[in-house]
This record gives structure tokens, sequence and C-alpha cells, in this order.
């Protein structure tokens, strides 16, 4: 069904193998776009990415609110807004109630 194809990389100019299982892989994937990078820049550009700090793809870091914890009473910090109506839990006394 796939055939390899020879691609050309952006970033350095050389052409590389598109195997016909990386092409069913892409296609298991849902990928519609064929990689436009050779497997060295395309680990060179993760690794770059992860040593900016950018490990979520430049997704800025998430707001914190303060807390009061509804077990303990000790203060604390959450991903969301507190809305008042229901309580909230500090890690330690969280852990417990949930399934992880």
């Amino acid at each position: 069904m796939f055939n390899d194809k020879i691609l050309n990389c952006r970033d350095c100019g050389v052409d590389f193998e598109f195997s016909a299982s990386e092409q069913e892989f892409y296609a298991e994937k849902g990928f519609t776009n064929e990689p436009g990078r050779c497997p060295e820049c395309r680990a060179a550009k993760k690794a770059q990415t992860r040593n900016q700090g950018g490990g979520g793809y430049g997704r800025q870091e998430r707001e914190m609110f303060p807390a009061v914890c509804a077990t303990c009473g000790k203060e604390t910090t959450v991903p969301f807004q507190p809305s008042g109506d229901k309580p909230v839990y500090c890690r330690e006394c969280f852990k417990p109630r949930s399934n992880y």
C-alpha cells in the first residue's frame, strides 16, 4: 500500500527516506503531513525545545491560585480558581481521595 519515499529536510537540505512503515504509522495516527525534517534534525529540534524549557511546545506556565485545604487548613495553590462552593484540598489530602 505504501512505498518508500525520498524527502528533503527543510533544515539541513539532506535527502532522507520516509519508509513505508513510517508512512503507515503516520496514517494510523491520523497525521496528514509528511515529515519536513530528517530524523537527525527532528531529534536536534526536540532536544533544543526541551533545553529551552519548552517541553509543552511553547506552552505557558500554568497559572496557580491560592486556596486553603478543606481538610487540614493548610495554605496551598491549585491550578483553578476556587469558586467557594466545593472543597479544595492540598496535595497531601487530595492523594488519598484520588485513584492514582
